[in-house]
């Protein structure tokens, strides 16, 4: 049984360090109301780049485990979004992957998210993305993860 429970924290941080290195992934428009905004004119706001290298502004939701969509964000809801930050409140929809991650259950968490540090994007050097999102957890936050948690963001 001890050997289940190890393998299990090891698969799980495995999953996380993913996330982390891998950044960020899909988005979609941050309001109904308001047709999407997929990407920024030249010298305007920063830009989120997702799993498909598409550039986005006030996305609904956000995929963090682009390689397997085990962590995502879901029902942001933006207060600002300028030249040198954005934030916004919304849900991590987390899969605890218990037993394994096919298998698992998606739990969801209020959560923060700041993104900063943008940067020139290599891929459209006349485009600045944010390279770097924060995500605080008010509330409840999934097993094996800080209160606050930052991960770089690719370019």
């Amino acid at each position: 049984m001890r050997t289940h429970g190890v393998a299990k924290a090891a698969m799980v941080c495995a999953v996380l360090v993913f996330a982390a290195l891998t950044g960020t992934a899909s988005a979609a428009p941050g309001k109904s109301s308001s047709p999407p905004r997929t990407v920024a004119r030249r010298g305007s706001e920063p830009v989120l780049v997702d799993c498909s290298w598409k550039s986005r502004v006030r996305p609904a939701d956000f995929v963090l485990a682009c390689g397997d969509g085990n962590s995502r964000l879901g029902s942001l809801h933006w207060s600002r979004w300028g030249a040198h930050s954005a934030v916004a409140k919304g849900r991590n929809v987390v899969n605890d992957c218990d037993p394994y991650c096919a298998a698992g259950t998606f739990h969801s968490y209020p959560v923060v998210v700041r993104l900063d540090r943008p940067e020139r994007w290599s891929r459209h050097p006349h485009l600045r993305h944010y390279a770097r999102m924060t995500l605080t957890y008010p509330e409840g936050r999934p097993e094996h993860l800080a209160r606050v948690v930052t991960y770089p963001l690719w370019s």
